[in-house]
């Protein structure tokens, strides 16, 4: 994983926004209002104001605008189309003529006002203080937050140690071993004998999780609870196996086809299961059958059969070429997201709060999705805490921005910058992972904005590449 893998394509780019749409409006002289309005939060040392205004001559000319244009458009009885008196579109249309006015007026006028201050937002405009009516000046007040000052004078001077990548026997082993397992087959052993270290049991068991609290009954010892039993049918496990805890290999090991035994397992507080984490299990276990694996012949025939291979031994050395490559990769993406957490630590500065907000917004539908797809339904969903959800996101959300931030700060003072080229091959895999046509996917981007997102990201990926290629000694 790249340094910056973990963070969402949803962090805003860093374009000015000046679509100022007054969704966050609200008249100077209106009081009437029926629900309290709450704007977004915005970090106070980012956040900037500006004050706009037009002369009553332009807001005029907008509304005579609009009105003109609604009275050829409007078909209201008694009335010929196009001639419908103006003073009826003002009576009728009103509050349409007044919010296609503050749309157009409003942008247009924020827009020329960012411009003459030379200032860049990166939220969108809380539109406030809002003064609009014929025959007097548009005035309003636009809050916003910008870009912090982001100063990496020694972002170069990082020490950092390149992992040991190289791929061991044991490693190399482990490997080969999963492949023969993967194409091994399971066969029963007919002779009359135990089980022994290497053989695979066939089991039925039944398991009682113990209570911490018992009663003393007529037939002995009885749960306080009614704990519903564990079971299973014909469970496969490997006598010493690696993946096979010890209490049952010690337990199974000697018995033979047709035993029934009792014994109980004390499973460890950090064991996977969190049902049966730190408990103590009574099981009753019969022996089905003794089963042995038996693994294909590395020959040329089986190399065949795993890909374009030409023998067994051009199999082996890929396969220590691929290995040895994902060890490196993995290594080396846990070293630079190291760098990228001594980045942030090394530098300090006010990170904007709507782009923190964006970040955990991404992370907490990334959460939502993967709870979804284990089986949670939309009910249990919304019974979450989601302010408590929010929060357990946060500290990770203004790392991850702080990264970018550094990132493009340093991508900027090293001219590094994504290639048409590098973007189509970015697209064509898109494309081809996503199973849609280029040209359909290029289209989608273009039109919802991500693939402004997508060069940004791809940059930052860049830059911390190149950045530890050349630290890491």
């Amino acid at each position: 994983m790249t340094p910056t893998e973990t963070q969402d394509e949803t962090l805003a780019t860093n374009e000015p926004v000046v679509d100022a749409l007054p969704a966050h409006a609200h008249d100077h002289d209106h009081a009437d209002h029926d629900h309290q309005h709450h704007a977004p939060t915005l970090n106070p040392e980012l956040t900037r104001s500006i004050e706009v205004e037009a002369p009553a001559v332009e807001v005029d000319k907008a509304f005579s605008k609009v009105t003109k244009r609604y009275s050829k458009l409007a078909r209201i009885p008694g009335f010929r189309a196009g001639k419908v008196p103006e003073s009826l579109i003002r009576s009728r249309f009103a509050k349409e003529v007044r919010q296609e006015v503050l749309e157009a007026l409003v942008s247009d006028k924020f827009r020329k006002a960012l411009e003459e201050q030379k200032i860049t937002p990166i939220s969108q405009p809380q539109v406030s203080d809002l003064q609009l009516f014929e025959g007097r000046p548009l005035r309003f007040k636009a809050t916003f937050e910008v870009l912090p000052e982001v100063d990496i004078t020694g972002y170069d001077a990082i020490s950092l140690k390149r992992p040991d990548s190289s791929l061991s026997d044991e490693e190399f082993q482990a490997e080969l071993s999963n492949v023969l397992d993967h194409h091994a087959t399971v066969e029963p052993v007919e002779e009359d004998r135990p089980l022994q270290d290497g053989d695979w049991a066939e089991i039925a068991f039944k398991g009682q999780i113990q209570d911490l609290a018992q009663t003393v009954g007529e037939e002995g010892l009885k749960n306080e609870s009614e704990a519903q039993p564990i079971t299973g049918e014909d469970v496969l496990l490997e006598i010493g196996g690696k993946n096979t805890l010890p209490a049952f290999t010690e337990a199974l090991r000697g018995t033979k086809v047709g035993q029934e035994l009792t014994f109980e397992v004390s499973y460890p507080a950090e064991f996977g299961d969190a049902r049966l984490a730190g408990k103590t299990v009574s099981y009753d276990v019969n022996v089905k059958a003794i089963k042995r694996k038996d693994f294909p012949e590395r020959n040329e025939e089986f190399a065949k059969q795993l890909g374009n291979y030409d023998s067994w031994e051009d199999f082996e050395t890929k396969l220590r070429d691929r290995s040895a490559a994902r060890k490196k990769d993995s290594l080396e993406s846990g070293a630079r997201d190291a760098m990228v957490d001594e980045l942030i630590k090394k530098f300090d500065f006010p990170v904007p709060e709507s782009f923190v907000q964006q970040q955990v917004d991404a992370r907490l539908e990334r959460g939502l999705r993967a709870l979804a797809q284990q089986g949670m339904t939309p009910e249990a969903m919304r019974s979450l805490d989601f302010d408590h959800l929010r929060d357990a996101q946060r500290d990770q959300a203004v790392n991850e921005v702080k990264a970018s931030l550094i990132l493009d700060k340093i991508a900027e003072t090293e001219n590094i910058s994504i290639s048409d080229e590098e973007m189509e091959r970015e697209l064509l895999m898109l494309s081809l992972q996503s199973r849609e046509p280029l040209e359909t996917l290029r289209k989608r981007l273009e039109d919802d904005g991500s693939i402004n997102r997508i060069r940004e990201q791809m940059r930052r990926e860049k830059t911390g590449s190149a950045l530890f290629e050349r630290l890491a000694s």
